[in-house]
């Protein structure tokens, strides 16, 4: 099956400076993909560079089978929607939610009744005659949004839309996106440096680094099955932790001989880092509490808690495995019932199945 977006390729250099080196990627119709990586990555150039704003230095881009690498940004098949959210501050939400379909020169009316049904979709149905500065901000990203879905676009794209709103709007935002795209079927593009943000909304994430795809996965993918070091460190929390392979096919981590559940370890002696996400590190009272023979079992000190509503983040010294001590997350209700404090000895446990183990260079192991 072709895919309804195809990058390949992809170079765009600013002088000296390439600020992506090679971008192949593949996107489905109906798809909801996000760009997710730091500031600097490439994520919002190769967005700009799909939309036509930025034009390619190598590369070949086609969308629904047409080649549009070379195409104008007017002649290419998409709706975008901008941090800024760059409405017409003189126009009001009718005038601006037209634009599009004004330049299309269509119909009044026809114009008219596509401007209620996309402001009903948004939610803001009766605000055709308010200006920008009459509403807030995420007022004004609906707007903008609506704006951007007026001509029936085939792609949708979203440049970091949500970042320049407060936490409590941009999560129920984000929500009313997903909402709306699922609804629409529209294939869509989210560039986020928000974590939160692409692992709550995507069908895939596109993890970039360096103007480089360092993962494209589901958000259980990418967060459950890191591709690189950078991604596992980037995408959520984790302890990051010094190991050594066994001739036995086992880990040394830290003074703690570990069972493991990773393929193709290099060879005995071999320096590795070890990634364990805090939620994959078991506490308990004692070590009994993992029966008899449990594997990769330690004692450990509590030496911090941060309490964070539905969970509380625990800081632990286990010498045995870390050096830096490691984190964990707890219920409130363990804590409680536990009545843990600092200094309160436990016994925590390595899910050997959770254990992501790369190369201390890079690779994957």
């Amino acid at each position: 099956m072709t895919p309804y977006l195809r990058l390949q390729g992809i170079v765009k250099r600013f002088g000296s400076f390439t600020a992506l080196h090679g971008i192949d990627l593949a996107i489905e119709r109906g798809e909801f993909v996000c760009f997710l990586g730091p500031s600097g990555c490439g994520k919002t150039t190769l967005l700009r560079v799909v939309a036509g704003l930025e034009a390619q230095s190598a590369g070949r881009i086609e969308q629904g089978g047409r080649d549009i690498s070379t195409l104008a940004p007017a002649q290419r098949d998409y709706g975008i929607v901008f941090q800024s959210y760059a409405l017409f501050p003189n126009l009001n939400v009718a005038d601006n939610v037209a634009y599009g379909l004004v330049n299309r020169r269509t119909p009044r009316a026809q114009a008219r009744e596509r401007v209620a049904e996309l402001l009903r979709l948004v939610g803001l149905p009766g605000t055709e005659a308010k200006y920008p500065s009459q509403l807030s901000g995420g007022q004004q990203q609906r707007i903008a949004l609506a704006r951007a879905l007026a001509t029936s676009p085939g792609l949708l794209l979203l440049d970091e839309p949500l970042s320049a709103l407060d936490a409590i709007v941009r999560v129920h935002l984000r929500q009313e996106i997903r909402s709306l795209q699922r609804t629409l079927g529209v294939t869509t593009i989210m560039v986020t440096h928000d974590q939160e943000e692409a692992l709550s909304v995507a069908d895939r994430i596109v993890v970039m680094n360096h103007g480089v795809i360092e993962q494209v996965g589901t958000p259980e993918q990418v967060y459950r099955e890191p591709a690189t070091p950078f991604v596992a460190d980037f995408v959520g929390r984790v302890n990051v932790l010094a190991a050594q392979a066994l001739p036995d096919g086992r880990l040394r981590i830290g003074a703690t001989v570990c069972e493991h559940a990773a393929a193709g370890l290099p060879a005995a002696g071999g320096a590795l880092q070890v990634y364990l996400r805090p939620e994959d590190v078991a506490v308990a009272a004692s070590a009994a509490h993992f029966g008899e023979g449990a594997s990769n079992v330690v004692p450990a000190t509590l030496d911090k808690l941060e309490f964070l509503g539905a969970y509380c983040l625990a800081r632990l010294a286990a010498p045995a495995v870390a050096e830096q001590g490691l984190t964990a997350v707890l219920s409130p209700h363990f804590v409680t019932e536990q009545a843990l404090a600092p200094g309160r000895a436990l016994a925590l446990r390595l899910r050997p199945e959770r254990l992501r183990v790369f190369g201390a260079a890079a690779g994957s192991a």
